[in-house]
């Protein structure tokens, strides 16, 4: 995959990034995105566009809005970030870490955390069975996810990035 490859340029992108999972479980519509991520309703919308060119989302309803048609997206399931190599998983790092950044800045005061970094060495079975659980749950919290801001609900920031390191050249 290359830098021009509209998956991985779409996936790339912190923005982006954020979109397919605000729209994870909860269809969104531009100008509710606009709202969310405090960026214009023309810049949303063309972002929706970029992703929906590359299949990562899709148009889940129209709804009638004030005389018009507000027509809301919700992400298409399937994570096509864990299967980036090569160039794709530089790319996919930098939009992780910006968004990692943002997020620690909001972190809510108090609020309880995990926090971890890991360069280890563990049996092939070992990585398998725990790339296994990571991958199940993020899956739970995506699934679980609800509207922005919906009443009893909490933000959450969960970014992850596991994978078996090359060994260097002896």
């Amino acid at each position: 995959m290359t830098a021009t490859d509209p998956l991985l340029r779409a996936l790339s992108h912190p923005v982006r990034l954020r979109i397919v999972s605000l729209v994870w479980n909860a269809p969104l519509s531009a100008a509710e995105l606009a709202r969310e991520l405090e960026i214009s309703h023309a810049l949303a919308s063309q972002h929706l566009r970029q992703l929906a060119a590359a299949g990562l989302v899709e148009l889940a309803e129209v709804r009638a809005n004030r005389g018009g048609r507000e027509r809301r997206y919700r992400a298409v399931h399937g994570s096509p970030l864990s299967d980036q190599q090569g160039e794709g998983t530089l790319l996919i790092a930098e939009a992780l870490a910006h968004n990692l950044r943002a997020r620690a800045g909001r972190r809510a005061a108090g609020g309880q955390g995990v926090t971890s970094d890991a360069e280890l060495w563990v049996t092939p079975e070992v990585w398998d069975g725990v790339r296994e659980r990571l991958a199940a749950l993020m899956t739970e919290l995506h699934d679980a996810a609800r509207h922005p801001h919906s009443p009893g609900t909490i933000g959450i920031g969960a970014t992850l990035m596991a994978f078996p390191l090359a060994e260097p050249d002896a």
